[in-house]
Order: structure tokens, then C-alpha cells, then sequence
């Protein structure tokens, strides 16, 4: 029988978990004659296992191709299961990690050889399009004040002359919508019971009642579970709906997912969720993206859409200054280039909404006033009315004449705002159509309106009912470029965060709302990466040995679907974002935490599989697990050991150190070898100064591979043991520990150390916080002081929310009640600097490793708030980097976005999502934080840079939720802190070709010249002699613009007389 440790998540530059399995093997366990499961030759062949046969085939064809990867996993277990097969007392004779590791402590290369081509991308500078749009120079341009626009607020007053649409009529889709979130005020499940099952319901029905009424849905989780509730007449209504062009699926995600706080490889998760169920269920491909409710859109969300092989989409919620900047210059609709793309390859046509909503008050035109009159729903006699006291009237032959004008007037100045003379208007709400009476109200009025205009020549319109592709569909054909093959529409590169709807009132404050649940998102996360991983290398060895024996594929399948299925869940606007109600909270965190539960019995069962050679002794028995999960190791007091498996899922080779617990302080770690390996033993903290026991030991294990240690008792030659040092200022400590050495020097003032072979930090022996950080490498000293600080609310009427950051004013500076424990802890393994504040503990901790785990300050902060009113607790590092207004935040962990910090915005305005990290510089030194979890982050001065950790807020923020957030739990917030010298880049050059023009005619005798004609054409190589072109890109004669050539031309060609100017760099 085998048992299974602790597993724990690491994160740096990308996620990635490592899962211990502790195995301990019984000699009359292996010794049984084992018999085939009764039913295990038919579990493949069952249920959703079929669907899984092509996926197999390309499974095998993908290991096929990556032979010294999966070399590498086949020799480490057939290394286990030799020591199984033969007796030998466990999987202590065969290391599976052995292959690359002959001596487990053996260095990587200090310098890895990098292609200079490959720096490129990082050294090119974000810049706009020649024919663009860069945001970051919009954000210059701006005042951000908010002037009043007459009916239309925060815009300007539209004026057209009525001869405009003679040539060209205007053509209006009106696309009917019903924006449903999968959990928000109510739980998905309640949603789904109350209102989104009866509007699709209904849309079957009245779709069909008229062919020239259209409908769009946006989310697959809904939309699935309807499904699976339906019958096969009502499939049918449906796909021929599908067919007839009725009803198009938009973006086909799981959710329409929040763009702030969401991994990319989330994102990917529940897009790919969603248009695989489409797939196989509908056989629809979407083509356009719908997101008219996340509280700021990324670029990331837009490549994605790109790659998915959708054409088009559509944002909503942008800042109220940007968009009616992009309103006057006529550039909602757009192509949305990625920053990083010199040419076109990333461009994603887009239309951003101009408006303040998506409501229909807020769609149809500038005047709500107006456009709320034509929202049927809103008839007297209903439930909802106008907030501007005039209602909307039945259209009738009497007063048909008059509601068209007035519409019309609204269309037609609406679409002053964009360049062509098709106009896009939504019609829906949150939970739209849910009655079938509101279907009739809106289709019957809006037809006989339509009828009207259609009818009517000389009012140069033609309006009907559609889908938002049969928009775009119009609008490439009306913005096509005369004689060309491209849309006349202008070019956009940036995001847009932070949004602002109103005044001062900017969406800050969501991007750190419900802290824990954004921590336990990634940790779900790298499970679900981990046991996909696993279990497709099981299910292809089992598919090759075609001996399944009962193997739980069929289970695993579906507890890692009901997985994805949560974890994309999550990803919602109000999930992720934290701005639902507390049940709601609830409810998605139940779900996260039970998958989190079922992906940990899918490792087990895959490895349990993968690590044993005789497939004949395989028998899957839930009751008694092969394979079990254990926090605490208990080592027995005979010689025998216990095995740890180290399974690593990422695409790197690792050297991390794992910590688990032990219930003596005398064991010691070999690996499988018994080559012993450096261990310490160290206290677990109950509090502040009582403590358990806890083994760390450094581990290299290869990429998406297994290794092998061994766990046993030792009374001498095991692992060292952690010294303590306690400190606080004026106080007296009762300490309570055994087995370590523990000193307690009384006001001592001299600053507190440690260090590892990398790094030296100096933290103060009043705080335990960091004061300096040395690097080791150079000897360079830089001072990077670790602050905590609150943030309260503002005094006027409305305040910070879930949503909302409304501070009242600077931070003031956190300032404990008592003084705080400082606990030092030195180790051959890690050192660390622990500080228990009333409200956080603080620790500081270097790993004594080589590579990136041993170059970083690991950060945790262990808050808890719970007794707070409407405060706010943010961290602090403030350095001596010279990074003026300039610093730089991920975007959904896939890429970087400059920042600027403007000091013509409130303090609000300057923060901005931090996925996974941030990092600020000046010309020779850069400070990272790296993030284990989604949180608001700014740079409000110069070598500055703060995360908020938790909020906790007493009121709502009237943008709907209708309570604060007081249901915060102790949260952990992990950091790396990473420090990093920035190579020189001045051996950047500009070279300028021209070619002259030669008279032939002219004799060439004796002109002292020693060089021939080459038709106009350079080998690049042949350009220097002594010097190598690192790379050469085609700019504009003055460098401002990129042209076409690439950046690795091997051969240049000049025409007669023409200069051209080239960026390169030698090397």
C-alpha cells in the first residue's frame, strides 16, 4: 500500500504545481495474486470514453513526436517498477528523476545560450501603428474632466443634416440579447430555476413563430445545462434555428469572463470548454464575440478570440472619457492589434458600444430619455418603467408616423459616431425575455416600426431584426476600401483598464474583492494542469497496453470535465471579480474547493497506474487506495522508510524544495539511490511561539516527470536542524518549543539578516520588515523597505464597494497596536524573517537552491481583517529604483502593459490588475513581484510599488450588488520578490543604404573604385567583418515607423537612388 504527502503549489513565471505522493510498499501486498476487475475490459468502451478515441490517436501521434521528453518518464517509471517487480522493499532502487540528475545537486548552467534573435521581442518598444491608435498617448491626450453633454451626459450634442443617407441609406440591426450571469445577486442553479430556462424556453417558441425575428446567447453554462434538459423535438427547433441564421451562439465561452483578474490559461479553459460542447452538440463555430459586461476588456481576451478563429467582437464597459474621445474621432469600431505585433497577424475587428449601457435606455441613441421609450418591456402596466417618467406607448396606424421619426432621429444620430452607414443596436437586459409576453412586446412593436421605415423610401433606412455577425457581416462590406482588399478602419493597440462609468467612481476595487477565492482560482488551476497531464499519459498507456483492468477512466473523465466546468465558472465577471453576493460567494468557492478534492483522486488514480509495470496487478478499489493523500508523515520506529513521489507537470526541469510534515525531528531524505540530500527540519507554528514538526528538502525532478525519496528515522547524520531567534522590543516572550535552539536577546536594536548563496536581506529588528536587499552577484546594495498601509473610504455619499475604490485620500502608514513577535529562522535548506502584526503575519524567506527559487525573496502575508470598518490593507515596497511615472503590470499572465502614473487622475484611477505580476525599473536595475494570486496593484510614486490585499467595506456601492464585503476569511497572499540587473542595449545602431544611380554609358577604367555592382542587393552577413548583425529591421527613414521586411532579412535589395534606413543590432 502507498500513501500520499502533502502537495503544495509554486508559482514564478508561469503556474505550476508539484504534487508529493508518499508511497510506502507492503511485501505481502505486492505478493498477492491479483485478478483482473470483472468489468474492466468494458470501462473503455462506456459512456464518454468513446468520444475520447480520437483524442487518444492524436495523443500518441503528439508522444511520438516528443521522444526525450516522454524518454525520460518511460525510463523513470520503468526504473519503479522494476523495484516493484522485484521486491526490493519499495521504490528506494530506482530514482525517477535519475536520467538528467546523475548527483541530485549538480548545477544547471549559469548562463543559458540565448539566440540574440530571440531578445527581440522583449527589446522593441511598445509604439503605434503608423495608422493607429495607441492608448497609452490617448491617456496623455485627455483632461478626463466630465463636462455635461446636454442628453447624452457624458458625450457631446450630434447634429446631421436630412439629405445625408440619400446616396446610402442607413441600414439598422437591431440584435435582441438577454445577458444572463452564471451567478451574481442569486447562485448559478437559482438563475437557471427563476429566469434562464424560461427565456430559452420561450426563444424556441417565439423564434419560430416569425422567420424575420433573430436572437443571440452568449453563455454556453446555461446554454448546456438547458440542454441536457430538453427533449430531442426541442434539440431540433433549436439547431434549425442555428441553421436558418435565428440564433447565434456569440464568443461560446463558458462564461462571459472577467478581463482584469483572469489566468489566460483559465480563459483558455473555459473557451475551449464551451466551443467543444458546441461542437459536439450544435455544430456551430462562433464568429463573434460578445462582452458587453466585464468591467474592462484586455487585449489577451481579444488574441484569444483571434486564435479560436472567431472574426469579430464587441466591448461595453470602457471609460467614459475614452470612449467619447473615440466617439468624436470616429473610431468604435476599430482593429484591436496586440502591442507586440509589428504587423497585422493579431488585428481583431471590434465595436465598442458608445454609450453609458447596455440597457436599451442606452442603446438606441444619445437620449435615454428617447430610447427608453422604445423598451416594450417598459409598458405601463408592468413591473419596470422609465426613470424619466415617460413611458413607452403600444405602436399603433395612429402613431406609428411619430414613433418612427422619433427613433429614426436617435439612429440616425447614433450613427454619426462611426465611419460607415450600418448601425448596430442592442436590445436586452440583464434577464431579458424570461416572459413570453415580453417577447411578443418587443417583436410585434419593433416590427410594425421596421415596417414602417422599410415601406417608406424616403426615409433612407432599411432596419430589421439580427444577429451581431449579420452586422459585422454588413459593415466589412460597407468599410471596404475601394480597390482594395482591407477595411478603412483605424488601428488600436492597448487595454482598457481602469474603468471609470461615472465621475471619479473608477473599478478598482474588484480587482483585490474576495482575496481567498482568487487564491484558491489559481490553486484549482494548477491542479487542473496537473491531473490533464497525468491522466492523458495514463489513458495512452493503457490504450497501448490494451489491458485497462478496471482503471476509473470514465470517472476520472468526468470529475476533470466537472472541473473545467468550475473552474470556468469561476471565471465569470462577478465571480473572479468577487462582486456577487455572499451565498453566491459561497456556493462558487464549494464548487472550487470539492474539484480541487476530485482532481487529487484523479492524480492518484493515474499515477497509481503509471508507476506500476505489471499491469495484470492492477486493481482499482476506491475504498483502499493504492495511492492516498497524507499532510503528516508518520515515521515508523523500525528501519523501514516511507517514499515520497515528486510528480512534476510543468514543461521546465525543477529544482524546488518540499516542505511536509513529520512527527519526529530525527529522520533524514535519500533519493532512491540512498545518496543522502540536504533536509531541515523545522518548527511549525501553532502561533506566534508554539510549534510542531516540519521537513524541507530540495528536490530536482525533470520536465512532466516523477522522482523518488525515501523518508526514514535518523538519530544522528539525518537533517539539520533550524536555529530561532526571537525579538521584541519592551516585551517579555514565553517560548514553548523542543528540539531546536532557540535564542531570545532582550532590545536588541542591530538590524535582523539572511541570506542564501544569491542574496543578503537586512530586515529592521524593531518590524522584522525588509530595509535592504544585496545582490550577490555584483555586491550592488539597494534599499527596497516592505510597508504595510490602510486605505479608508471616502466621506461623501458614495463610497468604496465591491466594485469601487473611493478612498479618502493617501494611504496612512500601518501602525501595530503592540510590538510585534520577529521570529528568525536560519536553516540549511531556507532562512526566514517572521513578523506577527495584529492584522498580518509577515514572512520573508530564501530558499538555499540554485536557479530561480533561490534568486527571489519568497513573500507571504497571512491577513486577517475581520475586524476592520470600511478599511482597506495594502503592502508596500518602496526602492531606490528611478522609475519615475513609468511602471508595468501582466495582463492575465500572457503579457506585459506599460503603466503610467498620472497625476491628473485620482489616486483610484492609477490602479491597475495585477494577474501574476509588476514589476517597475530605471536604465540599470528591475524589481518584480510576482503574484500568486489576482490583486489591484499602482506605482504612486517614483520607486514605489503597492498591491491592496484585502478589502473590507461596510456598504454597497450602488452599481447593483446591494451589500458590502464583509465576509472575509484569513486570506494568504504568496509573492516573489525578484531583483534583477538590466543588460546594456546602447550596441543598438541605424544603418542608411543608399543606392546610387549609375550612367553606364561612361567608361569605369581606373576610378579607384574596389567594388563592383550588385544589383542592388546585400548580403547581410557581408555588411561588417569583424562584427555580427544581431538583428535588422526595415523602419522609416527616421526610425518613427516599422515597414515591411521583418526583422531577420538575410539579403537587402535597393531600387536605383532609393535610401533606406535600417534598425540593427551588433553583437
Amino acid at each position: 500500500m502507498m500513501k500520499l504527502s502533502r502537495q503544495f503549489t509554486v508559482f514564478g513565471s508561469a503556474i505550476f504545481c508539484v504534487v508529493v505522493f508518499s508511497l510506502y510498499l507492503m511485501l505481502d501486498h505486492l505478493q498477492l495474486d491479483h485478478t483482473k476487475s470483472p468489468n474492466g475490459g468494458d470501462r473503455l468502451q462506456n459512456g464518454q470514453l468513446s468520444i475520447l478515441q480520437d483524442k487518444i490517436d492524436r495523443l500518441e501521434r503528439l508522444l511520438a513526436e516528443n521522444n526525450e521528453i516522454i524518454a525520460n518518464i518511460r525510463d523513470s517509471v520503468i526504473n519503479l517498477k522494476e523495484s516493484v517487480k522485484d521486491g526490493r522493499g519499495g521504490p528506494d532502487s530506482g530514482n525517477m528523476s535519475q536520467g538528467p540528475y546523475p548527483d541530485l545537486l549538480v548545477s544547471p548552467p549559469l548562463v543559458l545560450p540565448i539566440d540574440s534573435q530571440d531578445c527581440q521581442f522583449a527589446a522593441r518598444q511598445f509604439s503605434k501603428p503608423a495608422d493607429g491608435v495607441q492608448l497609452l498617448d490617448v491617456y496623455d491626450l485627455l483632461t478626463f474632466d466630465n463636462p455635461d453633454g446636454g442628453v447624452w451626459k457624458q458625450g457631446f450634442d450630434i447634429t446631421y443634416q436630412e439629405n445625408e443617407w440619400d446616396s446610402e441609406p442607413l441600414q439598422v440591426y437591431l440584435v435582441p440579447h438577454s445577458h444572463n450571469d452564471p451567478g451574481w445577486l442569486k447562485t448559478f442553479d437559482d438563475y437557471y430555476r427563476d429566469q434562464t430556462q424560461h427565456i430559452l424556453n420561450n426563444m424556441v417558441v417565439k423564434l419560430n413563430e416569425d422567420s424575420r425575428r433573430k436572437m443571440i446567447w452568449s453563455e454556453i453554462s446555461y446554454f448546456a445545462k438547458w440542454w441536457d434538459n430538453i427533449d430531442n423535438q426541442k434539440r431540433d427547433a433549436v439547431k434549425s434555428l442555428v441553421e436558418r441564421g435565428q440564433l447565434e451562439i456569440t464568443t461560446g465561452g463558458w462564461v462571459m469572463p472577467d478581463e482584469a483578474n483572469s489566468h489566460y490559461f483559465a480563459l483558455i479553459d473555459q473557451l475551449l470548454e464551451g466551443h467543444q460542447w458546441l461542437e459536439k452538440n450544435l455544430g456551430v463555430k462562433p464568429q463573434t464575440g460578445w462582452a458587453v459586461d466585464p468591467f474592462g476588456h484586455s487585449p489577451t481576451q481579444a488574441y484569444l478570440l483571434k486564435q479560436a478563429g472567431l472574426a469579430n467582437m464587441l466591448i461595453q464597459r470602457v471609460h467614459y472619457s475614452i470612449k467619447k474621445h473615440f466617439a468624436s474621432q470616429k473610431t468604435l469600431e476599430f482593429f484591436w492589434r496586440q502591442n507586440w505585433d509589428p504587423a497585422s497577424s493579431t488585428d481583431m475587428l471590434c465595436h465598442m458600444m458608445p454609450f453609458y449601457s447596455y440597457d436599451v435606455p442606452h442603446t438606441c441613441g444619445p437620449d435615454p430619455k428617447v430610447c427608453c421609450q422604445f423598451d416594450f418591456k417598459r409598458l405601463p402596466g408592468g413591473r419596470v418603467s422609465c426613470p424619466w417618467r415617460i413611458p413607452p406607448q403600444p405602436i399603433t396606424d395612429v402613431n406609428v408616423q411619430q414613433r418612427v421619426q422619433m427613433l429614426l432621429d436617435q439612429y440616425r444620430k447614433k450613427s454619426k459616431l462611426f465611419r460607415t452607414k450600418v448601425l448596430m443596436v442592442p436590445l436586452g437586459d440583464d434577464f431579458r425575455y424570461t416572459e413570453a409576453l415580453e417577447w411578443d412586446q418587443q417583436f410585434q412593436n419593433y416590427q410594425k416600426l421596421f415596417d414602417y421605415m422599410n415601406s417608406h423610401p424616403e426615409l433612407h433606412v432599411k432596419a430589421q431584426f439580427g444577429t451581431i455577425s449579420d452586422y459585422f457581416g454588413a459593415l466589412r462590406k460597407s468599410a471596404m476600401d475601394p480597390g482594395h482588399a482591407s477595411l478603412s478602419l483605424p488601428v488600436v493597440s492597448g487595454d482598457f483598464f481602469t474603468y471609470a462609468d461615472r465621475d471619479d467612481h473608477y473599478w478598482s476595487g474588484y480587482f483585490t474583492s474576495r482575496p481567498f477565492y482568487k487564491r484558491l482560482d489559481r490553486i484549482l488551476e494548477s491542479h487542473l494542469r496537473g491531473a490533464e497531464i497525468l491522466f492523458s499519459l495514463a489513458l495512452a498507456n493503457i490504450q497501448r497496453a490494451g489491458k485497462p483492468n478496471g482503471f476509473p477512466s470514465v470517472e476520472s473523465y468526468r470529475l476533470l470535465t466537472e472541473a473545467r466546468r468550475n473552474l470556468g465558472l469561476f471565471q465569470h465577471h462577478d465571480a473572479i471579480a468577487g462582486t456577487g453576493k455572499e451565498l453566491v460567494v459561497i456556493d462558487y468557492g464549494t464548487r472550487l474547493f470539492h474539484s480541487i478534492l476530485n482532481l487529487k483522486q484523479v492524480m492518484v488514480n493515474s499515477a497509481h497506474w503509471l508507476i506500476l509495470k505489471d499491469k495484470n496487478a492492477y486493481s482499482h478499489n476506491p475504498s483502499k487506495a493504492f495511492l492516498q493523500m497524507f499532510k503528516t508523515f508518520v515515521l515508523p520506529k523500525c528501519f523501514s522508510s516511507r517514499s515520497v513521489v515528486i510528480y512534476n507537470p510543468t514543461e521546465q526541469d525543477r529544482m524546488s524544495v518540499v516542505t511536509v510534515y513529520v512527527n519526529t525531528p530525527h529522520v533524514r531524505v535519500d533519493t532512491s539511490h540512498s545518496h543522502p540530500i540536504p533536509a531541515q527540519v523545522s518548527a511549525v507554528w501553532d502561533d506566534a511561539t508554539t510549534a510542531s514538526t516540519e521537513l524541507s528538502f530540495v528536490v530536482q525532478v525533470p520536465a512532466l516527470g516523477l522522482g523518488v525519496y525515501h523518508l526514514s528515522k535518523a538519530e544522528e547524520g539525518g537533517a539539520e536542524t533550524a536555529q530561532y531567534l526571537f525579538l521584541r522590543q519592551g516585551g517579555e516572550l514565553s517560548l514553548s518549543v523542543k528540539h531546536f535552539t532557540v535564542n531570545n536577546p532582550q532590545d536588541d536594536t542591530t538590524p535582523v539578516s539572511i541570506h542564501n548563496p544569491h542574496l543578503q536581506v537586512w530586515s529592521s529588528a524593531t518590524t522584522g520588515l525588509m530595509e535592504r536587499l544585496k545582490l550577490k552577484e555584483d555586491g550592488s546594495e539597494h534599499r527596497i523597505k516592505v510597508e504595510f498601509a490602510w486605505y479608508g473610504t471616502t466621506s461623501s455619499r458614495d463610497k468604496s464597494g465591491a466594485y469601487l475604490f473611493l478612498p479618502d485620500g493617501e494611504a496612512k502608514m500601518y501602525s501595530p497596536a503592540q510590538s510585534p513577535v520577529i521570529r528568525v529562522t536560519k536553516g540549511s535548506v531556507f532562512s526566514e524573517i517572521t513578523t506577527t502584526f495584529d492584522h498580518v503575519t509577515h514572512t520573508l524567506r530564501l530558499y538555499n537552491v540554485q536557479g530561480v527559487d533561490g534568486q527571489a525573496v519568497e513573500i507571504c502575508n497571512s491577513v486577517d481583517i475581520r475586524g476592520e470598518f470600511n478599511r482597506e490593507i495594502a503592502m508596500r515596497l518602496t526602492s531606490d529604483l528611478d522609475s519615475k511615472d513609468r511602471f508595468f503590470t501582466d495582463l492575465n499572465g500572457f503579457q506585459i502593459q506599460p503603466r503610467r502614473t498620472m497625476a491628473k487622475l485620482p489616486l483610484q484611477a492609477n490602479f491597475y490588475p495585477m494577474t501574476s505580476m509588476a514589476y517597475l525599473q530605471d536604465s540599470g536595475t528591475r524589481m518584480t513581484l510576482l503574484s500568486a494570486q489576482s490583486l489591484g496593484s499602482a506605482s504612486l510614486k517614483s520607486g514605489q510599488l503597492e498591491v491592496i490585499m484585502d478589502r473590507r467595506l461596510n456598504q454597497d456601492d450602488n452599481r447593483g450588488l446591494g451589500q458590502g464585503v464583509l465576509d472575509n476569511k484569513v486570506t494568504s497572499n504568496s509573492f516573489r520578490l525578484l531583483l534583477e540587473k538590466r543588460a546594456k542595449t546602447d550596441n543598438e545602431a541605424a544603418l542608411i543604404l543608399h543606392r546610387k544611380g549609375f550612367d553606364c554609358a561612361l567608361s569605369n577604367r581606373n576610378t579607384g573604385l574596389l567594388c563592383a555592382t550588385t544589383q542592388g542587393k546585400i548580403r547581410t552577413e557581408k555588411l561588417f567583418s569583424n562584427l555580427r548583425l544581431g538583428s535588422i529591421a526595415a523602419v522609416s527613414l527616421t526610425l518613427m515607423h516599422q515597414t515591411e521586411g521583418g526583422s531577420s532579412q538575410e539579403e537587402i535589395s535597393l531600387k536605383p537612388m532609393e535610401i533606406s534606413t535600417f534598425r540593427v543590432q551588433l553583437t
